[in-house]
Formats: C-alpha cells, structure tokens, sequence
C-alpha cells in the first residue's frame, strides 16, 4: 500500500518549523537530508551544523509534536546527528588544519565583561558535544589563566611546540600562562602580532571543532593583524548598553565589516542591575544599546546578561558558572548562546581548502 502522503508535503509542513537556534526553519537551513515514508511512518535524516547535546531529547520532542499536529496517523522516526564544517570568514585565507572556527569574541571597549563571555562561550560549546579551545589574545591583559583557574605552566617539547593546557573539558593557551603573573609585558605593537601569531600557530592543538579567541579592546594594530592574518570564522561582539561603550563597539563592528568577516552576533552584558534581595532589575547602563547596534549592523542581539554579583564570583573564582552551577539559569542561557553562535556560522558557505592538497605544476 503507497503512503497516504508525499514527501513534498512533509518539507512543506517542515517549512513552517522555525529552528530556535537557527532562526529559520530545517528545509532552508538544509538540515533535511532525507525524507522517507512508509504507509505507518514518517523518517527523517536531520543533520544540523551545530551541536545540541544538552537539548537533544527536548528538541526531537518538539519537532515530533509539530510534525505530529498534521499527520496524527504516523509515528515520527527522526534520525538526528550534527557535522561541523569549517568555516572562514575571509575567503582568501587559508583555514588552519586542525582547526575548524575560529570565532573572535571582542568588543572594542575595556570593561565590558568580553573575557567573561569568551571562557563562558567556550565552556558551553564544549557541553554540548564539540570539541573546543580558547586563545587569549589580550596581551597586556591575559584574564583566561585566572578565569579558568590554571595554576601551571605549558610544556614546551622539542623547543618549537607549545602544548595546551586541558581544562574543564577545552583546551587553553595564553601568554599570561608563559610570563609571570606580575610580570609587565612592555612590547611594541609588531611584537605582539608576532607573538599572536606564533601561539597560534606554534601551540600543538588536537583537533578542535571551534577555537574561541578573546581579542584585546580596540581597534589598533594587534586587531588588524589578527583580523588580515588567521582565518577567522566570524566575530561575536560584546557590549553594555550605554553610549560610552557603544560608540567603541561600533568601531569594532566597523572594523569586522570593513574586513569582511561576518559578525555572528551581538551579547549585551550589564543589561541592568539584579538585585539579590528584591530579585528585580534596574536598568543602570539604559537600555536598548544592543539592538540599535544589532540594526545598524544587520546582525542579532543572541543574549543578554545582568549584572550580577554571583556571576561575578562564580567567573572569577576559576570555575565559571557553566562549570560550577551547570544547572543555573546562567548555564543554561550560555548554552543557548553557544547554539546560537554555532548555528549562524553554520549558515555561511563552507570551507574546503582545508581538505585540498596542495597542487604543483612541474
């Protein structure tokens, strides 16, 4: 007996399935691989770009019950599986072998809480099910060390490569890990891009699905080589939602824009005041920053974060709060962010150079 429907029916209903991560549905984001159907079941094949493994069950449930609202009479088979690809924002960059993103988290302005996001970023990723690192680019200001709690030294072997310290289920590196805590790095701006340049290049990391890379603030010369020289995927732009720091921010994005490398989206941090006693929020910084700068730059507003002083402590303290509370609130809205950040450079043309040999001509 042939089905009682047909597969073009199923996309269609399919189509009106929006992906909360994606922000578009399965069909357009070319999620569907497959659609069979037999005369008591409908099969899809779901591959996404992006890992999901803290909401898996909750998403097959979800996408069951839709599917279901409209063909009650089948049992929904959903086979679902993720394949991150490389990705590189600016094309004529050659992607680095063993990593597949590199996603730069900046800001454009000190003091905007962009560490705290990065290290949260990365942590999350990893949690759901990716494989990831973290390179702190901020020379004159290495925070990684402290926020993920690292105490020891990276080993050196056969005095070319650096190896990554592993922690909390990443993998690290930072110059603040290669000079003293209180030693003061007094180097010019080349210097630094070199030294970039080689603990990226010269660090021995396993393969990584992402490598989230905490810039320095501004928009100088330490951004620009970064930005020209490492393929990088896209950036996620933190800010708070005052003037003052906005008009920074907008620099950076400019930056980004002007460089061709996409801008995955934008985390407002600060977005008010969560007191402890009442638990209301009162917006100290003002409000609507990040989304006038979402739509100046034609990007989204993926996440935003009060100012809280548990957030604070629970950074600050070496276990950040994906790590040390990974059911809270805050876990779980980092999560989301990671997803999110994942799904939108899913969305752009993948990478192939990366799996090409190199060809000569003789």
């Amino acid at each position: 007996m042939m089905p009682s429907i047909t597969a073009a029916e199923v996309e269609t209903r399919l189509r009106a399935y929006v992906d909360p991560d994606l922000s578009q549905d399965l069909v357009t984001a070319k999620a569907i691989k497959n659609i069979s159907l037999t005369t008591d079941s409908i099969v899809l094949d779901v591959v996404l770009g992006f890992p999901i493994d803290s909401i898996r069950l909750e998403w097959l449930r979800q996408l069951r019950s839709f599917l279901s609202s409209s063909f009650s009479n089948k049992t929904i088979d959903i086979q679902l599986s993720s394949r991150i690809e490389t990705h590189v924002g600016h094309q004529a960059i050659k992607a680095l072998p063993l990593i597949k993103n590199l996603i730069a988290v900046a800001s454009g302005k000190g003091g905007v809480g962009k560490s705290t996001v990065a290290v949260n970023l990365a942590l999350a990723l990893a949690q759901e099910g990716a494989s990831v690192g973290i390179l702190d680019a901020d020379i004159y200001g290495p925070s990684q060390p402290t926020l993920l709690g690292i105490k020891t030294r990276p080993e050196i072997r056969d005095k070319k490569k650096i190896m990554p310290i592993k922690t909390l289920g990443i993998q690290a590196m930072s110059l603040g890990l290669l000079v003293g805590e209180k030693e003061a790095v007094v180097w010019r701006g080349p210097m630094i891009s070199m030294a970039l340049q080689q603990l990226l290049n010269d660090t021995q990391w396993e393969a990584l699905d992402y490598l989230v890379i905490d810039l320095p603030p501004g928009t100088g010369d330490i951004q620009l080589t970064l930005s020209q020289k490492i393929p990088l995927s896209g950036s996620l732009i933190v800010t708070t939602p005052q003037e003052l720091a906005l008009k920074d921010v907008r620099r950076a994005c400019a930056m980004f824009e002007k460089l061709k490398i996409p801008i995955l989206g934008i985390v407002e941090n600060m977005a008010g005041y969560l007191c402890s006693h009442c638990g209301q929020t009162e917006a100290l910084f003002g409000e609507g920053g990040a989304e006038r700068l979402a739509v100046e730059f034609k990007t989204k507003v993926l996440s935003s974060f009060p100012l809280d002083k548990q957030l604070g402590e629970q950074t600050d303290s070496g276990m950040p709060p994906v790590v040390q509370a990974p059911d809270s609130a805050y876990a779980r809205q980092y999560r989301q962010l990671a997803r999110r950040v994942a799904a939108q450079l899913s969305l752009q043309a993948t990478h192939y150079s990366h799996k090409f040999p190199p060809i000569k001509v003789e």
